[in-house]
C-alpha cells in the first residue's frame, strides 16, 4: 500500500484523491470531446462535470456515514475526513444520478442522449479510482484477493465494451442503461471476494441487493425502449 503519494512539510498528497481526481479529470476531457458527436452542448459538460462531483461526492460519503454510523457519532471530526477512502459508490451514483438529470432537463437536453455520451467515460474514471483504492487499502478484498485490482480491468472492459457500442447504438439510453446492467453485475460478483462489507442476510451485502434491484429496473427499461425502437422502425419501413 503507499497511501501518500507526496508528502512536502505540511502538505500531504493522498494517492487515493490524486486517482480519482486523474479519472474524473479525464473522463470529463473525452466527454467534452465528444459531445458534440451526441449533439450535446460541450460548455454545459464542465457544469455538469462539476455537478455530478459534488452530488456524487456528499451522496457516497452520506451512505457509508449511515453504514457505519455508531463510529461517526462517536467521532464526528471524521466525517470530512476522506483521506482514507470511505466512499459508497451506489450512494454517489444515486446522488449524481438525480443531480445531473436535474440539470440536464433544465437545460432542455436529453437526459438518455447526455447518459448515453458519458456511460463508458465513467467507467473508465472509475477503473481509475479503483488503482486509487489499491493504492490506499480500502475496498479490500478477502485473504489473496486484489479485488480493486479486479475491478479496474474489469471497469476498463466494460469501458471498452460500451466505447465500441456507442457507435452502434439504436436508441437513446441504450448504452447509459448497458452501463447500469454491467457495472451492477461486475459488483454484485466482486462482493463474493470483498472482505471490508459485511454481509447483512442470505450472506449478501447491501451493495448486491442494490445491484440486483438497478439490473432488474435497467434491464426492463432497456427491454422497453427496445421494442418501443423496434416499433418505429417497423413503422417507418
Amino acid at each position: 500500500m503507499h497511501p501518500i503519494l507526496i508528502k512536502l512539510g505540511p502538505i500531504t498528497i493522498y494517492s487515493y484523491g490524486v486517482m480519482v481526481a486523474v479519472g474524473f479529470g479525464l473522463a470529463t476531457l473525452l466527454i467534452y470531446r465528444c459531445a458534440s458527436k451526441f449533439n450535446v452542448n460541450k460548455d454545459m459538460i464542465i457544469d455538469l462535470a462539476i455537478i455530478i462531483l459534488i452530488a456524487g461526492m456528499v451522496g457516497a460519503r452520506l451512505l457509508y456515514i449511515l453504514l457505519n454510523l455508531n463510529y461517526y457519532i462517536a467521532n464526528l471530526l471524521e466525517i470530512p475526513n476522506l483521506s482514507k477512502g470511505g466512499l459508497v459508490w451506489y450512494g454517489g451514483f444515486l446522488s449524481a444520478l438525480f443531480a445531473s438529470a436535474w440539470y440536464i432537463r433544465k437545460k432542455g437536453f436529453n437526459f438518455w442522449n447526455v447518459g448515453d455520451l458519458m456511460a463508458p467515460y465513467i467507467a473508465l474514471a472509475q477503473a481509475i479510482g479503483r488503482i486509487g483504492c489499491f493504492l490506499n487499502g480500502c475496498c479490500y478484498g478477502i485473504e489473496g484477493h486484489p479485488v480493486q485490482i479486479y475491478s479496474s480491468l474489469l471497469l476498463l472492459a466494460i469501458f471498452a465494451i460500451l466505447r465500441l457500442w456507442q457507435d452502434r447504438r439504436h436508441f437513446a439510453g441504450e448504452i447509459f442503461l448497458a452501463y447500469c446492467i454491467l457495472y451492477s453485475s461486475k459488483r454484485f460478483s466482486i462482493e463474493f471476494l470483498r472482505g471490508d462489507n459485511p454481509r447483512i442476510i442470505y450472506g449478501l451485502t447491501l451493495s448486491q441487493f442494490i445491484s440486483i434491484l438497478v439490473i432488474l429496473i435497467s434491464f426492463i427499461v432497456f427491454v422497453y425502449k427496445a421494442i418501443e425502437w423496434k416499433k418505429r422502425s417497423l413503422n417507418l419501413e
